[in-house]
């Protein structure tokens, strides 16, 4: 570690092998905590190269604990984290919602380690039991139309940095790599990240892949479309600017989305919006997603189309029994 410390030290990129046999290293719990700590925290103060990204990826997806889907079409939806916007669990709404129109969801999460409350905190609070075992996964994605990857479960190299960037508290180069290592290998993907370069980051390595892909960012900072501004969308053909007015929609607030200060709280909002009993702002918010969602499985689909599908599976409680199958 001494030698790639120095290295990175005089402002030196890692090469792809270099990055991923490093984290080889960490996984395999070869250093201590400070060491990592400031192996993570170069990665805090210059942007990380697109090759240091792919090897940390290869890395991850050789020691995941792999499950094969491959038998559903399935999409995961799952963004970066580490905006520090505190929104209610967006992504993990969205899923449900897009499982109710009947799509396959293989939905990758974790606890926050940089906000109040990651998919993980809320579905454990709601009684959800993770698990790895590829049977159990199967039958929930039959009955349920989604299943849900913990990702420590599936990725024991996470384990070795888990307690660092927990007491670390800020963003990492992890949460960049949790969408990009769905250990099921889903046929297409929409993650939200925080910010355009990382944006740019993903485009250029998904482009080399044969997912069909949506990336978002809202340009006040979001990791998903908050409808708070303008949102950039990368796909693998195309790169536009997406204001919500355009959809026919209102502007928020960043109050309308914030999502509590603790995990009951988030909770109490996921509950309250699955129920069907969330506030306009709210509904929009997770409908917009859900509706780019199922544009990212058919691109020929229009947004309106897509945006009634969505709302019928708010609205006529289906996501919600998709919840209510999958935690039972």
């Amino acid at each position: 570690m001494k030698n790639i410390l120095n290295k990175l030290f005089q402002q030196q990129r890692l090469t792809q092998q270099e990055a991923k046999a490093i984290l080889i290293d960490i996984a395999a719990e070869k250093f201590n905590n400070a060491q990592i700590t400031s192996f993570l925290t170069v990665f805090l103060m210059r942007p990380i190269a697109v090759a240091e990204l792919a090897g940390f990826r290869e890395a991850l997806l050789e020691l995941a604990v792999k499950v094969d889907l491959s038998d559903f079409n399935t999409i995961d939806l799952c963004g970066t984290g580490g905006d520090g916007k505190d929104t209610f669990n967006i992504s993990t709404l969205t899923s449900f919602i897009v499982a109710g129109t009947g799509n396959k969801v293989a939905k990758h999460g974790n606890y926050s380690s940089s906000s109040i409350s990651g998919s993980s905190n809320v579905l454990e609070f709601l009684g959800y039991k993770f698990t790895n075992n590829e049977d159990v996964l199967k039958r929930q994605i039959e009955s349920a139309n989604i299943c849900f990857l913990h990702a420590p479960l599936f990725h024991p190299a996470m384990k070795a940095v888990g307690p660092v960037r927990r007491e670390l508290g800020m963003k990492t180069f992890f949460n960049m790599l949790g969408p990009l290592v769905n250990p099921s290998s889903p046929q297409n993907q929409m993650v939200g990240v925080y910010n355009l370069e990382v944006a740019r980051i993903y485009n250029y390595l998904l482009q080399e892949t044969s997912q069909n892909y949506g990336i978002v960012h809202s340009l006040d900072g979001y990791d998903e479309i908050s409808l708070t501004s303008g949102f950039k969308l990368f796909t693998k053909n195309s790169e536009a600017l997406i204001t919500p007015e355009s959809l026919g929609l209102k502007r928020l607030a960043q109050a309308d989305i914030y999502g509590g200060n603790s995990v009951e709280a988030s909770a109490k909002i996921f509950t309250s919006i699955i129920d069907g009993k969330g506030t306009e702002a709210q509904n929009n918010a997770v409908l917009t997603n859900a509706a780019f969602a199922l544009k990212t499985f058919d691109a020929n689909k229009s947004f309106e189309t897509a945006f009634e599908e969505v709302k019928e599976s708010l609205f006529g409680l289906k996501a919600k029994e998709s919840l209510k199958k999958l935690v039972s």
